[in-house]
């Protein structure tokens, strides 16, 4: 590999900079307005130069929202904690189901079974509302409806699929002649599949659960249709910060960096093996 010469090397670390600035620049600016007033917020030219406050943080830690036409009650540290339970609980029963069953259409190959997991996918491909109304009527007539069980339920179309084809991918990147010989010792399949190929597969297992708790944290549309307020997560929740007095912009702001929180967390957390994850079958060969 060529050395770079000093240009290239500058010209390359301003595109650098000017690629984080740009990603960047939208959470810094949300995390500065999380600490300012409506009117440092809105005042005409914006600057970085405010008073912080921590009132915004106040207001969703206290559940007292304070505007123009009085105090708000709001649930928004309620609404985090549903948050984080639904998308838990259903990445938790999506790997439960779809390991297993990614393991079974990457190793035993049977009549139908292309035909079934792309089935299974084609749930994630579908809009949430192409199937809003039945699964309304469906929750009404079974009484899911506004409970924890009927949100993890529909969850799994977001989680299921998206773990099964993802997990199925890297358990057919591990070469099979490793289980055949530790079947060969006596073991049974299940035992294989216990203490070599989840192993093995581990770090793509963890990649595709990160990427489903993602998926299942800022989903809105299922959320917002099929549970009342106490028990909707936290992107639904954000709606109680749009008053008939105006809008809460400080509080918004702050409601966003609580709500990414969590999932920052996660990813710093499980970075090796999201990286390594998602390299896992990069090359071949």
């Amino acid at each position: 590999m060529e050395a770079m010469s000093p240009l290239e090397r500058v010209l390359r670390g301003i595109a650098l900079t000017l690629v984080v600035v740009f990603f960047m620049f939208p959470i810094v600016w949300i995390f500065l307005m999380s600490f300012q007033t409506n009117e440092t917020i809105l005042r005409i030219p914006p600057s970085i130069v405010f008073t912080p406050t921590l009132d915004n943080y106040a207001a969703l830690i206290t559940g007292k929202l304070q505007t123009a036409a009085g105090t708000l009650d709001i649930a928004f540290m309620r609404n985090l904690g549903n948050s984080v339970f639904l998308s838990v609980v259903s990445v938790a029963v999506a790997l439960a189901l779809g390991v297993p069953a990614a393991y079974a259409f990457a190793r035993h190959k049977f009549r139908g079974s292309e035909d079934i997991a792309f089935t299974l996918l084609s749930f994630r491909f579908a809009p949430p509302l192409l199937v809003l109304l039945p699964l309304t009527q469906y929750f009404q007539w079974l009484g899911l409806s506004n409970t924890y069980f009927g949100l993890i339920w529909v969850y799994q179309l977001i989680c299921l699929p998206l773990i099964l084809w993802i997990v199925r991918g890297y358990f057919e990147d591990i070469s099979a002649d490793v289980e055949y010989a530790y079947r060969i010792a006596g073991h049974s399949w299940f035992s294989t599949f216990r203490k070599i190929a989840l192993p093995l597969a581990g770090p793509g297992i963890a990649a595709a659960g990160l990427l489903a708790f993602i998926f299942a944290w800022n989903n809105f549309v299922f959320a917002l249709v099929l549970a009342s307020a106490d028990k909707q997560p936290v992107t639904v929740g954000a709606l109680a910060f749009v008053t008939a007095s105006g809008i809460q912009y400080g509080q918004i702001a702050a409601a966003i960096v609580l709500s990414i929180t969590p999932t920052l967390a996660l990813a710093l957390y499980a970075q090796r093996y999201l990286v390594e994850g998602l390299s896992l079958g990069a090359v071949k060969g």
